[in-house]
C-alpha cells in the first residue's frame, strides 16, 4: 500500500532553508502551485477580466491591460489569499499582522519592441522616504503563472538575485539614445503554467519583452503589513454582502479591521491582540516562535 501525503493547509511550517534562501535571493519559485483545473479556472476568470477592459476601451495601446484591485472581481480570488501551496511563504517570511494593499492582473499579448529599460524597485515612496540601508521589505509580492512562461523570451519577469540588499541599480539610460545595457547578474524566472513565485519588493527587477507567439498572463498579490495603508484604489466594498460572507481570516487580509489599533496588532488597551484571526489561526496550531521577531 503506498501512502498518500496529506493535502497541504497553508499552514505549513516554513522550512528555514526557505527562509534562508529568501533572505538570500530576494525570490523562490513555487512549482506546480495551482493544480490544472484551479489554474484553468483562474485564467478563464482573468480572460473575462480582459473581455471588459476591451470592452470598456481600456486596453493599453499594445493591447494589454494592468488591473488593480481585482480581487473581488470573481467569486474565488479569494482563495488565493490563503492559497494552501503558497500561504506559508507569506505569513512564514512576514508573520500575522499582514494583508493584501496592493494586487494586480496583467495580460500581455506578442510584441515587438526594441529593448527597453523598466528595472525598478515595488514601493514608490518607500523607496525615497526612508534614507538608510538596506530599506526595509515591507512587502512580499507572489505571482501565479497562467500560462507557459517555461523558456526565456516569454515575457518573463527578469530579476537579480540577491539585488534587495542594494538600494541603487548601475546602468539606468540617462537620456533617450542611450544604450540600454543589461545588469550583471540578470536572469529570467521561467515558469510553467501554474507555478508561482514570491519575491522581496526591493529586489531590482523587469519585465522581459514576449518575442513569442503566445500572451502572457499573470495575477500578482503583494502582501504587506496592516498598519502600511492601501495603494488600489478599486478594492472589496467591506460593506457588501459578499464581504460579510468571507471568513474572519479572509477579510482580515482583504483589509479588515475592528478599530485602528487592530492594524497595529494591538487592542485599545495597548495589549498585543491574539485574536486577530491570523493571530489567532497560527496560536491554535501552535506556529507562534518567540525566536521569530514577526511570529511572536
Amino acid at each position: 500500500m503506498t501512502a498518500t501525503a496529506p493535502a497541504p493547509t497553508g499552514f505549513e511550517p516554513l522550512d528555514p532553508a526557505i527562509r534562508e534562501q529568501y533572505d538570500r535571493d530576494g525570490f523562490v519559485v513555487i512549482k506546480g502551485a495551482l493544480p490544472e483545473a484551479d489554474r484553468a479556472y483562474f485564467e478563464d476568470a482573468v480572460d473575462r477580466i480582459y473581455a471588459e477592459e476591451e470592452a470598456a476601451g481600456e486596453l493599453r495601446p499594445d493591447k494589454s491591460i494592468h488591473v488593480m484591485g481585482w480581487l473581488h472581481k470573481d467569486p474565488r480570488f479569494p482563495e488565493l489569499l490563503t492559497w494552501p501551496t503558497t500561504f506559508p511563504y507569506i505569513w512564514g517570511n512576514m508573520g500575522w499582522n499582514i494583508y493584501t494593499h496592493h494586487n494586480h492582473i496583467d495580460v500581455n499579448p506578442p510584441k515587438d519592441e526594441p529593448p527597453f529599460w523598466n528595472w525598478h524597485q515595488d514601493g514608490y515612496r518607500q523607496n525615497s522616504d526612508l534614507d538608510m540601508d538596506v530599506r526595509p521589505m515591507f512587502m512580499t509580492k507572489i505571482c501565479y503563472a497562467l500560462t507557459d512562461l517555461s523558456e526565456p523570451g516569454y515575457g518573463n519577469t527578469k530579476v537579480i538575485p540577491g539585488s534587495h540588499k542594494n538600494n541603487t541599480l548601475a546602468g539606468r539610460p540617462e537620456k533617450p539614445g542611450d544604450p540600454i545595457i543589461e545588469p550583471e547578474g540578470a536572469v529570467e524566472v521561467c515558469l510553467e503554467p501554474g507555478d508561482a513565485f514570491i519575491f522581496d519588493r526591493r529586489i531590482w527587477h523587469s519585465r522581459s519583452m514576449n518575442k513569442s507567439e503566445r500572451t502572457r498572463k499573470l495575477m500578482f498579490i503583494g502582501y504587506t503589513y496592516r498598519w502600511i495603508r492601501p495603494l488600489d484604489e478599486d478594492v472589496a466594498d467591506q460593506d457588501s454582502e459578499w464581504f460579510q460572507n468571507l471568513s474572519p481570516l479572509h477579510q482580515q487580509l482583504l483589509g479588515y479591521g475592528p478599530d485602528h489599533a487592530s492594524f497595529w496588532g494591538i487592542k485599545q488597551s495597548g495589549w498585543i491582540d491574539y485574536e486577530i484571526p491570523l493571530a489567532a489561526e497560527l496560536k491554535e496550531r501552535g506556529l507562534l516562535d518567540r525566536a521569530i521577531p514577526y511570529l511572536r
